[in-house]
């Protein structure tokens, strides 16, 4: 790819790479740029947040200094180490871009981000550019330099790049040089925080750096190595899962929805969300993935993540759909109007209101994940007690209209999706007390049960449509129906299962992809605009759905479910990670990389390649 001086001032979302330390993360776009950095956490303000303000959001380049460089970036595989290459006439580089992993020891180079450049033939010319924008840009700082590099200060927070050429101030309150490597030669970048009565930095050594990129290397390798998953689509697989693993806040176990904020899911529109939080909604998939592909250390800590968030309630409280990283509760939104947002995408958005909300889906999610966990380890005795004081709750609130899975600020409705996961609730309740004798009112529960499916197959199957639609009285299909099949509420069988799905395909489908619903005539959002991307996501659980159904309703489906899923894998961006949504023409959308996606991807290439395999044995025998 050719970067030229008339480069847009925003990349394509598709043109960035993460590299993280399972405290925050950095994206970095295919030209160097380093355009989104949260520091401490990766829910803390911005430093570098040129992402959602080109002009002044603030970045960290290298680059090479001709104007006509190629570039091309890759991963070493099995890693999330970064490697960016560039190309001029005169020579070629590589840029390595990651951050080292906190080890059992006190480790100098701990929250740190190394850069490092080396040019691999000829000589090059290199260009450097520092300018960070602390606090979402909203603060200003002092810019100080020593012959081991820069220091930029502001309130509170320092931070040093250490280097190992000279630097000078650009004009705009960053650091900059323009310096020259001959083949096998190499510098080395530092940044990190410092403390007032800490010392600055030294610029790292080779030996230093080596050590540092060699210990980070093995530290990828040895944790992708507990990897169980040995089928067809290994190398997606893995991606995703390190993927996951980088939006993991280590310390307490929990993992963030997506890296960023605000990007849009409409270019120029005020769909612009935070999602650097955790929701509900993604537990079970996350521990189904995580136990699935072999990964029990992090699925026992996120479990403690959830089993916290349960102890917390008090008598008659309701789960709230998401959390911060360390289970804060209030995630109060409000906009950055300074912003101009990415592409002019306003407005710019932090905390998230939607915290707020009546999501009564939420607790089938939460108690399918215990259920999927409880199948691995034996939950606690006290755990219990809180989840049958949540069901408690449910059973006299199930009814209600709420905002639903997609969140709208339109008004509520009775959505098919939120009876659905309630009756997952009960239903998984049910299960977990038959299996370890836990003490419940089982009649009581099962009643329930009983009730919210003959609604759901009375008032939330439109006979006209011949589908279960989004809401009671709706005549439109949501791809959140497919979960009825996922959560094996419905049977592959069921006549009104496979022509809801053939609906599905029908109304929603945007090539391979699925959109989640037709805002044009769905439940009122509460914002303007009516276009948007496809949902990654429901287009991988129309995979799924198509792996379970087998060969049922049709005996090509199988073959259909694997072309579908090889074109969505090509949709993935040049590292192999998805945004939250694709558009009309193929671009990524939305917040990247979203954990839901590739949670999704994970279920869909599991539950294909076991279809597939099981079907090859039916052949052979």
């Amino acid at each position: 790819m050719r970067y030229m001086q008339s480069e847009p001032d925003y990349l394509p979302i598709s043109d960035y790479a993460i590299i993280g330390d399972l405290n925050t993360v950095a994206l970095v776009g295919k030209n160097g740029s380093i355009d989104w950095y949260c520091f401490p956490r990766i829910d803390s303000p911005s430093i570098f947040g040129s992402l959602l303000d080109a002009h002044k959001g603030g970045f960290f380049r290298i680059h090479a200094s001709d104007a006509a460089g190629e570039y091309q970036q890759l991963y070493y595989p099995d890693t999330n180490v970064l490697l960016t290459r560039f190309a001029t006439p005169d020579g070629y580089a590589e840029l390595t871009d990651f951050m080292p992993i906190k080890g059992r020891k006190n480790d100098e180079l701990e929250h740190t981000l190394i850069r490092s450049v080396n040019v691999v033939y000829g000589s090059l010319e290199i260009s450097l550019t520092c300018r960070p924008a602390f606090n979402y840009a909203r603060d200003e700082h002092q810019l100080s330099f020593c012959k081991e590099g820069a220091l930029f200060s502001t309130n509170g927070l320092s931070l040093a790049l250490a280097s190992p050429v000279p630097l000078r101030e650009d004009g705009h309150g960053g650091a900059t040089a323009v310096f020259t490597l001959h083949k096998g030669e190499s510098a080395h970048f530092l940044i990190k925080s410092m403390s007032e009565d800490e010392a600055f930095p030294e610029p790292l050594s080779e030996e230093a750096y080596q050590a540092a990129f060699q210990r980070t290397l093995r530290y990828w390798y040895e944790w992708i190595g507990q990897c169980t998953y040995e089928g067809r689509w290994r190398e997606m697989i893995h991606r995703s899962a390190l993927a996951l693993k980088l939006l993991t806040y280590a310390p307490s176990g929990a993992v963030v929805a997506a890296a960023t904020t605000s990007l849009p899911e409409t270019l120029g529109g005020a769909r612009n969300w935070d999602y650097r939080f955790v929701w509900l909604r993604d537990a079970a998939f996350t521990l189904y993935s995580l136990l699935n592909l072999g990964f029990a250390r992090e699925a026992e800590a996120f479990m403690e993540w959830l089993n916290q968030r349960c102890h917390e309630l008090k008598g008659g409280e309701m789960l709230q759909p998401m959390y911060g990283v360390d289970g804060e509760q209030k995630l109060t939104e409000s906009t950055l109007d300074h912003l101009e947002g990415y592409r002019q995408s306003q407005p710019v958005r932090i905390g998230n209101s939607a915290y707020k909300q009546k999501q009564l889906d939420i607790y089938g999610e939460m108690l399918d994940a215990i259920y999927i966990y409880n199948r691995y380890d034996a939950i606690s005795y006290d755990l219990w007690r809180n989840l049958r004081r949540l069901l408690n709750w449910l059973g006299e609130h199930w009814q209600e209209p709420d905002e639903g899975l997609w969140e709208v600020r339109g008004g509520r409705k009775h959505f098919v999706h939120s009876r659905l996961m309630s009756w997952v609730a009960f239903d998984r309740a049910l299960r977990i007390a038959q299996n370890w004798g836990w003490p419940a009112p089982r009649e009581d529960w099962d009643h329930t049960r009983t009730a919210i499916y003959e609604e759901i197959m009375e008032k939330g199957w439109n006979p006209e449509k011949r589908a279960f639609v989004q809401y009671y009285g709706a005549d439109v299909v949501d791809a959140s129906i497919l979960l009825m099949l996922l959560t094996k509420f419905i049977g592959p069988r069921e006549p009104r299962m496979q022509s809801t799905i053939t609906s599905i395909k029908q109304d929603l489908s945007l090539g391979p992809s699925i959109l989640r619903y037709d805002p044009r005539h769905a439940a009122d959002d509460g914002l303007e605009g009516s276009v948007e991307g496809a949902f990654s996501a429901c287009s991988f659980w129309f995979v799924e759905c198509q792996a379970r159904t087998g060969s049922i309703a049709d005996p090509h489906n199988l073959m259909k479910a694997r072309v579908r899923l090889e074109k969505l894998l090509s949709m993935a961006n040049h590292v192999g990670l998805y945004a939250e949504e694709i558009s009309t023409t193929g671009q990524a959308l939305g917040n990247f990389p979203q954990a839901f996606t590739h949670l999704a991807l994970i279920s869909a290439c599991l539950a294909l390649n076991q279809a597939i395999d099981a079907s090859q044995t039916r052949k052979y025998y």
